[in-house]
């Protein structure tokens, strides 16, 4: 009896131990932080990986994921600066900043934070898009929208513990009564930008075409002076070698014997020509002199 009564003791402690052990330790995994709180007070914040000790019984341990999250944020309708209907479709990267505060303000409680951001995000949103022109919007989306959305969010939920790491806009879109319309007007003002652009370049391009055809007109012009002025050059020197050549009388007379020869020649080029000449032309006179010596 009594050796069943100290078994029994024994294995009591064992649990009770092993019970306090178990109540005592606690994991903080990656990405995690391990809030201890003592009677819903908290008492210290445990970021380091790994196995941890805690007071058992008293102290208890909330687990709060620190790392990134996405949440999608239902797309809703807002109104340009020019009352320009528009549908924007947002999403937001976000994670918990401070434990502390985020356990005091929602309870560290996902859903809440998600509401917080939902509100705020949207706001942002809301806002920005407000104080800017359809075309303005339209040309600042992407990372100027982001930033000035993300900027604006994160001034609203500082208290939270939160922080929002990107803001964006997945889709930005036009209601289907109004689509239509808008589309054809920027059609409309593209093609005009692209009409004045082909203008610009056709007056461009005649200009450069008139100045080329004044360059060719004068650079032709010269050329045909420049021509003219050597062959006048060309012929003045020919006459000066002609007439240093034949500069006495026995030159000359030989000169024109040889130019009559070349005449004659030429005139009877072909069959049955019969040639006419006064008595007293060069011809003659060449032809009588060459019979006289053949006699």
């Amino acid at each position: 009896m009594k050796k069943a009564i100290k078994t029994s003791v024994i294995v009591i402690f064992v649990v009770a131990v092993f019970v306090v052990l178990f109540s005592s330790l606690y994991t903080v995994g990656y990405n995690n932080y391990g809030i201890v709180k003592q009677f819903g007070k908290i008492v210290k914040i445990e970021s380091k990986p790994g196995l941890h000790v805690k007071t058992p019984f008293i102290e208890d341990v909330q687990l709060v994921y620190s790392g990134r999250r996405i949440y999608d944020i239902p797309a809703s309708d807002v109104i340009t600066k020019d009352k320009k209907s528009m549908i924007a479709d947002d999403y937001v990267i976000w994670q918990v900043q401070d434990p502390t505060k985020y356990y005091k303000t929602l309870g560290a409680v996902d859903v809440r934070a998600e509401e917080r951001i939902d509100a705020a995000v949207y706001n942002a949103t809301k806002n920005t898009i407000s104080s800017m022109t359809q075309d303005e919007v339209i040309a600042a989306r992407g990372a100027q929208l982001t930033d000035t959305i993300t900027k604006e969010a994160n001034s609203d939920i500082a208290e939270y513990g939160v922080v929002i790491l990107t803001a964006e806009i997945k889709a930005l879109d036009l209601p289907d009564d109004n689509k239509n319309a808008v589309y054809e007007r920027m059609i409309s003002e593209r093609q005009n930008i692209a009409a004045s652009y082909k203008a610009k370049g056709d007056s461009d391009a005649q200009i450069i075409k008139n100045e080329t055809d004044k360059e060719v007109t004068i650079t032709l012009a010269e050329a045909e002076k420049d021509a003219e002025q050597t062959i006048a050059e060309g012929e003045a020197e020919y006459m000066r070698i002609l007439s240093e050549a034949y500069n006495n009388a026995e030159k000359a007379d030989f000169y024109n014997y040889i130019r009559g020869l070349d005449a004659l020649k030429a005139s009877l080029k072909g069959k049955n020509n019969t040639l006419m000449l006064d008595k007293d032309s060069e011809l003659v006179r060449i032809l009588y002199g060459q019979d006289e010596k053949a006699e």
